[in-house]
């Protein structure tokens, strides 16, 4: 690595550093000045328990949030430094390209994309649980997240011949109504299950089943079995009827993708929420490669307005790109979206402007 290389890579990670220092900090006193009336509501909360499940885990989550802002910001403003500073010029007169410019550039960005994907796929949802688990027994007034303890009309596919449907079901005392278990051979239907009321019992992982029949489908006449109660186990348990949007955001990756298996294989079928945040998970990351680009050509050229103007219209592009992301992920989470495209698009079309702007850029 030459001594251009190094001089770029080291301004490029040390000002995107010193840049997410600076926005860390104000989020964090802008949080205190909101919450510190809800910490003194609890006297048994102390600073320690503060510090280690709230404001670390908020550390980790707002620093991935920042980061490509942090990443856009930085090089725009090391990069108009360098083109101020007439450096631009002169590594222009020493006959290197543009091309050969951005190198240490996308050294830098390969470094952040990997450190991103690591924290996306791994740390951040480990974090991001623990944040939320302080902030529903502290923070919220009300359990938002385990709000949705009842569901109706839920069917599930334990697997390739087995099939369940509840009409109602209580998650906070783990009974329900309306049970229907049927077994399937190939398109034939073998027997059925009916229980007029259904119980979970964690102490053994056993379903008790109240006014039990069940139906044996023969070739010349059907058997019938009736119980008043029946205990029995299925390949399922209570939660697996309750599919919420917050569970993917705090699982990690392969957690993840076994979990999208496994609701699929059940029978779930809008999975897209789930499918636009494990896409969302890489996706981001890669963007590095693409803000570095833009923000590079943008700024490489010494301007009237300086580094003020390079600015200006880098914030102004950065926060199109996230406004893109938004309403990408709302579209991508409708049911029968292609959500690989939607969280994919900001990316498409940034990259796209990143393309046209290097070409403009090398000339």
């Amino acid at each position: 690595m030459k001594i251009i290389d190094k001089y770029i890579l080291k301004r490029y990670l040390g000002t995107f550093i010193f840049t997410l220092l600076i926005l860390i900090p104000i989020a964090i006193a802008i949080d205190i000045s909101q919450k510190v009336d809800k910490f003194l509501k609890w006297p048994d909360l102390t600073t320690a328990e503060i510090i280690k499940d709230y404001y670390l885990n908020f550390t980790i989550y707002y620093a991935n949030t920042f980061m490509p802002l942090a990443l856009f910001i930085s090089v725009i403003l090391f990069t108009s430094k360098l083109a101020s500073n007439t450096e631009i010029i002169a590594i222009n007169s020493a006959k290197i390209s543009f091309t050969r410019l951005l190198r240490p550039y996308m050294i830098g960005a390969t470094i952040i994309t990997i450190f991103a994907l690591s924290m996306n796929h791994f740390i951040v949802p480990s974090s991001r649980k623990t944040f939320e688990e302080f902030n529903d027994k502290y923070m919220r007034s009300t359990k938002k997240r385990t709000s949705g303890n009842y569901v109706r009309n839920s069917t599930l596919q334990l697997s390739d011949n087995d099939y369940i449907f509840i009409k109602n079901f209580n998650l906070q005392n783990n009974t329900g109504t309306g049970f229907t278990f049927e077994h399937f051979e190939g398109h034939e239907l073998k027997y059925k299950i009916l229980a007029d009321r259904i119980k979970w019992k964690p102490e053994d992982s056993t379903f008790v089943l109240s006014n039990y029949r069940k139906r044996i489908l023969l070739a010349k006449k059907d058997e019938i079995e009736s119980k008043k109660e029946f205990d029995t186990t299925f390949n399922f348990k209570p939660t697996d009827l309750l599919v919420m949007d917050y569970i993917s955001m705090e699982t990690t990756t392969p957690q993840l993708i076994d979990f999208i298996a496994k609701s699929r294989k059940r029978g779930i079928k809008n999975l897209n929420t789930h499918l636009v945040e494990y896409y969302k998970r890489t996706s981001l990351p890669i963007s590095s490669y693409i803000l570095t680009i833009i923000a590079v050509a943008l700024s490489s050229r010494k301007k009237r307005g300086g580094t003020g103007i390079n600015l200006a219209i880098g914030i102004s592009l950065m926060f199109t790109y996230v406004f893109f992301i938004r309403i990408a992920e709302v579209l991508g989470s409708v049911s029968g979206a292609n959500s690989l495209l939607y969280v994919w698009f900001p990316n498409i079309v940034f990259g796209a402007v990143a393309i046209y702007l290097y070409i403009n850029a090398k000339k």
